[in-house]
C-alpha cells in the first residue's frame, strides 16, 4: 500500500478536494450516503496516493467516488434481486402438503434476513461448504464464521417462528427445514 510520504501532502489534498468530492456524491446519491461515499474516496486516495495524478486530482478523485457509488448501487441491486427471487419462489410454491408450507415458511424467513445472514446460510446449508471453506469464502476466520452462523441461524429461527405465529402454524412445522440449515457446519 503506498502512503503519502507525509501527513501534510493528504491535509492539503483532502482540503482542496472535499467539498467538491462531497457536492458531487449528494449530487447523485443524496446527503444520506454522501458522508460514507466521500470516506471511501478519500480511503483509496490515502491508499493509492502514489498512483494518483498530481496535477489533476479532482478528476481521479470523482472518478473513484463514481466507482463507490457504482459498487454500492450494484450491491443494493444484488440484494434487492435475492430478496425478490426468493419471495418468488415463496410466492409460486403451491401450498399442496406441510412440507410445502415449511419451505415457503423458511424461504420466506431467509429472504427477510440480511445479505450476510443469507450468505452464511446458505453457502453451509445450500452450497454444502464446510465452515473452514465458507470462511475463506467470505474472508474471515472459521471461528469468526461459525459465531456469524450462530447468530443467522438464531435470527432465522426467531423469523420462521414469527412467521409461524403469523400464519397460525404449529411449532413442529418448522422442525424439518431447520435441522437441514443447522446440521451442515459441523464438517
Amino acid at each position: 500500500m503506498a502512503e503519502p510520504e507525509t501527513a501534510q501532502e493528504f491535509t492539503a489534498l483532502y482540503a482542496d478536494n472535499h467539498r467538491r468530492v462531497y457536492a458531487y456524491a449528494v449530487a447523485r446519491a443524496g446527503r444520506s450516503l454522501a458522508d460514507e461515499v466521500v470516506a471511501e474516496t478519500f480511503l483509496v486516495a490515502w491508499r493509492r496516493f502514489a498512483q494518483m495524478p498530481r496535477g489533476a486530482a479532482l478528476p481521479w478523485l470523482l472518478g473513484v467516488a463514481r466507482n463507490v457509488l457504482r459498487e454500492r448501487y450494484r450491491a443494493e441491486e444484488r440484494q434487492r434481486a435475492v430478496a425478490a427471487e426468493m419471495l418468488a419462489w415463496v410466492a409460486d410454491a403451491p401450498d399442496v402438503a406441510d412440507g410445502v408450507a415449511e419451505r415457503s415458511a423458511l424461504l420466506a424467513a431467509l429472504a427477510g434476513l440480511s445479505e450476510n445472514d443469507r450468505e452464511v446460510l446458505t453457502l453451509t446449508a445450500w452450497d454444502g461448504l464446510s465452515a473452514r471453506a465458507a470462511a475463506r469464502v467470505v474472508n474471515c476466520s472459521a471461528p469468526a464464521f461459525l459465531v456469524r452462523l450462530h447468530r443467522a441461524r438464531n435470527r432465522l429461527i426467531r423469523a420462521v417462528e414469527a412467521a409461524s405465529e403469523s400464519a397460525a402454524t404449529p411449532e413442529s412445522a418448522t422442525a424439518y427445514p431447520l435441522t437441514v440449515v443447522t446440521q451442515e457446519s459441523n464438517r
